[in-house]
C-alpha cells in the first residue's frame, strides 16, 4: 500500500495486562507516560490516546499514536531506534501480550 506523506496516520496497539501492572502499565501507555514522552521528542507527534475496554476483557487496552504522516513516523523510529528499543524491553514486563493492530488514516 502506498502512503501519503501528508496525512496524518493513527498506530493502534492491544495489550493485555494482568491484574497486578495495570496501574504501572496506565502510568507508562497514557498520553503523558513515557512513550508519550519519548514520540514528543519528534514535532510530527501529535498526541497518544489511551484506551481502556470497560464491556469486553478485562485488563484489555488500545493505545492510538497520532502523527502528522507515514513518512515522519518512520524517521522519528530510525533517529530514535535505541531509546525506543529501552522502553519496549522495560515495559514488555508489564503486558501479557500486545499487538499492533495496524496504521490508519481517517477518510474525511
Amino acid at each position: 500500500m502506498k502512503w501519503e506523506a501528508g496525512k496524518v496516520i493513527y498506530i493502534l496497539w492491544e495489550f493485555k495486562i494482568s491484574p497486578e501492572n495495570r496501574a504501572e502499565f496506565e502510568l507508562a501507555y497514557r498520553g503523558d507516560g513515557v512513550w508519550a514522552e519519548l514520540f514528543r521528542r519528534d514535532p510530527a507527534y501529535m498526541k497518544t490516546i489511551l484506551l481502556k475496554d470497560i464491556e469486553g476483557e478485562l485488563g484489555r487496552y488500545v493505545t492510538v499514536d497520532v502523527w502528522e504522516n507515514r513518512s515522519a513516523y518512520s524517521q522519528f523510529k530510525d533517529r530514535f531506534a535505541h531509546e525506543y528499543s529501552d522502553i519496549d524491553r522495560r515495559c514488555e514486563a508489564l503486558t501479557d501480550s500486545e499487538r499492533l493492530i495496524g496504521i490508519f488514516e481517517a477518510l474525511g
